[in-house]
């Protein structure tokens, strides 16, 4: 249903160079983790439209060819190539792909498989993905009941159901009793959140440890 609505949408654009004519597509999210702004290509043609992709932010889903493409990405404003890196993606599922730097053994890609949540009580869907380079394993402990550990550099948990409301998210490196990152994040309730750590442990501004949160769509 969710691929048929946004194939209708496209359809309906005129004029548009960066859309993806209708065929065996597949559903992309790309997350900027890097301290820069973003633009990404498959096989040359710009997909994020006219709105770059800023660090910490997501391109949102969109839909790409399935199959093994070319994806490219350059700094926003810069016509020349940041680097490039084949990947291939299923047909008709939902992905990700994470840029945590400026080479291709920087990106990595996950598959979102979304948990089925009960609408009718008050909880929310959530995983940990490891998008920083050089932190080694993480462990990352929301609220009181959720707790992802050793989660090394481009590995992603499964999601995990609990309650919606405030918590309370803590990044330690793995094994340490001190947290690096602490901070208190409000979750709604039939919604499916990834929180991302990103940056360099001595990074500074946009380059620094931080945890992000996206929200997933189904």
């Amino acid at each position: 249903m969710l691929f048929a609505v946004v194939i209708s949408g496209l359809l309906s654009c005129k004029n548009n160079d960066s859309v993806i004519r209708p065929g065996l597509l597949t559903g992309l999210n790309v997350v900027n983790a890097t301290a820069d702004t973003l633009n990404f290509y498959v096989n040359g043609t710009r997909q994020n439209g006219l709105s770059p992709i800023y660090a910490a932010g997501n391109s949102g889903l969109l839909l790409v060819p399935s199959g093994l493409q070319n994806y490219q990405f350059k700094k926003s404003g810069r016509s020349d190539v940041l680097f490039s890196a084949p990947l291939s993606f299923n047909y008709n599922t939902l992905n990700s792909i994470y840029v945590t730097g400026e080479s291709a053994d920087k990106v990595f890609k996950t598959l979102d498989t979304l948990p089925i949540i009960d609408t009718f009580k008050f909880i929310t869907g959530v995983r940990a993905v490891n998008a920083a380079p050089d932190a080694g394993a993480l462990d990352v402990f929301i609220g009181d009941t959720v707790k992802f550990r050793t989660r090394a550099f481009k590995s992603s948990s499964i999601f995990w159901l609990t309650g919606s409301g405030q918590k309370r998210v803590k990044v330690y490196l793995s094994g340490a009793a001190t947290a690096r990152l602490d901070t208190v994040m409000t979750f709604q309730s039939n919604v499916d959140y990834t929180l991302f750590v990103k940056g360099l442990l001595n990074g500074k501004g946009n380059a620094a440890l931080n945890v992000s949160r996206l929200i997933n769509t189904r």
